[in-house]
């Protein structure tokens, strides 16, 4: 083998070996004021924040498995809690993928953590660990979002008997989708401070 063979394969093996390109999107940025009301006629499920259409991102992929693989990545998820009643009641979001189609229950949710104050909490979650996660069939796609506001022991926050405590609120919740292999970059998310 000469020189030039030997440098020739040693660059295809190392180029091989190489880590992919670290792909992400944000699949929705929303930012939106929850009411009590809001809650209370939010059809077909109270509590729920439904984010779809041109909400969500319309360059999504179709298929989240092929040719990036998202389905066995991580989501990142951004809450900015703008405003929220005063007091320290523990908060959630159930933060929950409809797929086109789906088995069994048809749907899975990932959750935002607790949160007692105004401010931004993040958080990464494999997307193999959530909630339902394996009754979406991820080569077919995400059609909508439903964001469902919780107290800390999973209540929907308009059963609570002390609604007052979560409403209203104001959040801007960011969802970025990160590939198998490949860590969240913040500074690939336009118009985050």
């Amino acid at each position: 083998m000469n020189a030039r063979t030997l440098v020739v394969s040693i660059l295809l093996l190392l180029s091989i070996a190489a880590p992919g390109h670290a792909d992400q999107f944000v699949l929705f940025d929303a930012t939106f004021t929850f009411t009590h009301q809001g809650a209370l006629n939010s059809k077909p499920s109270q509590s729920h924040y439904y984010v779809k259409g041109d909400m969500l991102n319309a360059a999504r992929p179709k298929n989240w498995t092929a040719p990036v693989d998202y389905r066995n990545g991580t989501v990142h998820v951004r809450l900015e809690v703008l405003e929220k009643p005063m007091g320290d009641q523990p908060t959630t979001w159930s933060v929950c993928y409809i797929p086109y189609k789906g088995q069994n229950h048809g749907y899975g949710c990932i959750g935002t953590g607790a949160y007692t104050t105004t401010g931004v909490h993040e958080k990464d979650i494999s997307m193999t660990s959530f909630w339902q996660n394996n009754d979406i069939l991820w080569d077919q796609g995400i059609k909508e979002m439903h964001l469902v506001l919780k107290d800390d022991h999973n209540l929907h926050a308009h059963k609570r008997p002390d609604p007052e405590k979560f409403f209203p609120t104001k959040v801007r919740m960011t969802l970025i989708q990160v590939s198998k292999g490949a860590k969240y970059d913040p500074k690939q998310v336009p118009g985050l401070p």
